[in-house]
């Protein structure tokens, strides 16, 4: 009952992620929102939920982990209610920016209570799997619940939804997890979680802004530099500090470094997939909001069972060697996307590989994990679940950015290549815009009685669209092959193991080496109603 108080306080954050991006066409329509607004109702809950995890996953560990988990929940869920009931743009991002405040206070929460009450390695990783399927499988499912909300009520529904969600959650948190916090937590480390909070802040937001201003221009330049800056600041604070929020010292363990960069990878990808593919059902295929989310569903389930399967892998045949598989699994997804995806192309292939992504998925990001919340001390489980979380929103914020960018560019100089002559400049750049401008131009120009010139604008903006798809997959190939790369060289197959048998200790001395140190030596600090 722990475990599934966790896992549903874990899958309503991810639902969070994707549920309201089918929403955006209905707040054209009824808030009457720019696009700027629409990227922002996106964006704005992403950038508050990156910029404050470090903060509050460090204040969880010393203030308690339970007490921090039903805040965030309640705050989630008051937000979500309140943003149902707005009635322009901007009430509408403030509200999506206070659903990212609860989201850092409850996700790093579901994680680090996961660490400390599954203290045996294998039960551990099992928890994980789950948690990272449950994860994977509310990603892919934000299309199909969106989808069928907006089918059945108004956009507001997609908000209101979450609510009693997030109540029940709540009680059930309240009822059945346990207590936890680090009983040797210090005085909160201000400094650091000022720098950490502005350095995510900064590096988010200058990724999101990039594809728009463009990645070499001076302002984006100028955020990345400043970003670098403020990341060596915390560091030196954290390397001077008597208590830091976060030991620095912990990315010289490969085993917590290497799997971040993998997890950062397989978002990546992630959030790459989901926004290629998305539009690809909806505008290329033709599909609705629902029927697009029906059709991503071999990709939840094949998460869901990836994750599972993986980390038990990982605990037999070591990290190293199904984190790389699953990396090259994905890697080989887009590859063959890129050579196979036409406008017609059987959706019996489209589903297969998708099985393969998902598998893919679940294979690197559950393992690393466990790899991660396995090299530190479950004392400092709070910040520990953080980085990971860091790691996920920046790696899946970073696809979007660069493959949207990488696509808008391919389909942009494509569209203009063989857009006809006979297009008039204003509707030219309407198609510019986008593949679902360019449709619906090209139903008003046939509708006007030039149905040839229509269905041509259509076919060379769907051309456009499926190079831009093309050399975006390659993109997403490319980096998932490097991070295949890097796992086979720097991540550990296996935690390593004490210099001598473990003795009996006090649970205090028990949690000072690293969570895998104990596991693998065969002591409990802690019982599991009882975890620090």
């Amino acid at each position: 009952m722990i475990l599934v108080a966790l896992l549903l306080a874990a899958f309503l954050i991810n639902l969070d992620t994707t549920l309201v991006n089918v929403a955006l066409p209905a707040l054209v329509r009824e808030l009457h929102a720019t696009t700027t607004q629409l990227q922002w109702v996106v964006d704005s809950y992403n950038l508050v939920f990156a910029a404050l995890l470090l903060t509050f996953g460090s204040l969880s560990d010393r203030f308690g982990r339970k007490g921090m988990l039903l805040a965030g929940l309640t705050v989630v869920g008051a937000a979500s209610l309140a943003g149902g009931f707005t009635t322009d743009p901007a009430q509408l991002i403030a509200a999506r920016s206070v659903m990212g405040l609860g989201a850092a206070m409850t996700f790093p929460a579901t994680l680090s209570l996961i660490s400390n009450v599954f203290t045996e390695r294998r039960e551990r990783a099992r928890a994980i799997g789950l948690w990272g399927a449950i994860a994977g499988v509310a990603i892919a499912m934000g299309p199909i619940v969106g989808g069928w909300l907006l089918e059945q009520f108004s956009w507001a529904s997609i908000f209101i939804a979450m609510a009693p969600v997030a109540a029940a959650a709540a009680i059930l948190v309240a009822l059945v997890v346990p207590a936890s916090k680090d009983p040797e937590a210090a005085a909160p480390d201000v400094p650091g979680l000022v720098l950490s909070s502005a350095t995510m802040a900064l590096l988010v937001f200058t990724i999101i802004e990039a594809p728009a201003y463009g990645w070499g221009a001076g302002r984006s330049l100028a955020g990345f530099a400043a970003s670098a800056v403020l990341l060596a600041a915390f560091i030196v604070r954290e390397r001077r500090a008597a208590h830091p929020m976060l030991d620095v010292r912990l990315f010289r363990n490969l085993r917590f470094s290497a799997a971040s960069g993998a997890v950062t990878v397989s978002f990546f990808t992630l959030f790459g997939f989901i926004f290629l593919m998305t539009q690809y059902f909806q505008f290329v295929r033709g599909y609705g909001p629902l029927s697009t989310g029906v059709h991503l569903l071999p990709v939840a389930l094949s998460v869901g069972a990836g994750s599972v399967a993986g980390t038990q892998l990982a605990v037999r045949a070591g990290t190293k060697l199904i984190v790389t598989i699953g990396l090259v699994a994905m890697a080989a997804f887009y590859g063959w996307v890129a050579v196979t995806t036409t406008a017609t192309i059987s959706y019996g292939i489209i589903a297969v590989q998708m099985v393969l992504y998902g598998l893919g998925l679940g294979l690197t990001s559950a393992p690393a994990t466990e790899s991660i919340m396995g090299a530190i001390s479950r004392r400092k489980a709070g910040v520990g679940s953080a980085v990971n979380d860091s790691t996920r929103l920046v790696g899946g914020t970073l696809g979007v950015a660069v493959i949207g960018s990488v696509y808008a560019s391919i389909y942009g100089s494509r569209l203009t290549a063989t857009l006809p002559a006979s297009v008039p400049a204003p509707v030219a750049a309407i198609a510019h815009q986008s593949v679902g401008a360019a449709y619906v131009a090209a139903g008003r120009i046939a509708a006007l009685g030039h149905p040839i010139l229509g269905q041509a604008l259509q076919h060379a903006s769907t051309n456009a669209f499926l190079r831009g798809l093309t050399v975006g997959c390659l993109v997403a190939a490319g980096v998932a092959a490097a991070g295949a790369l890097l796992a086979v060289l720097f991540l550990p197959a296996q935690p390593a193991q004490p210099a001598q048998p473990a003795q009996p200790a006090s649970p205090r001395a028990g949690e000072a080496g690293t969570a895998d140190g104990a596991h693998e030596a065969g002591t409990h600090a802690y019982p599991a109603s009882a975890a620090p």
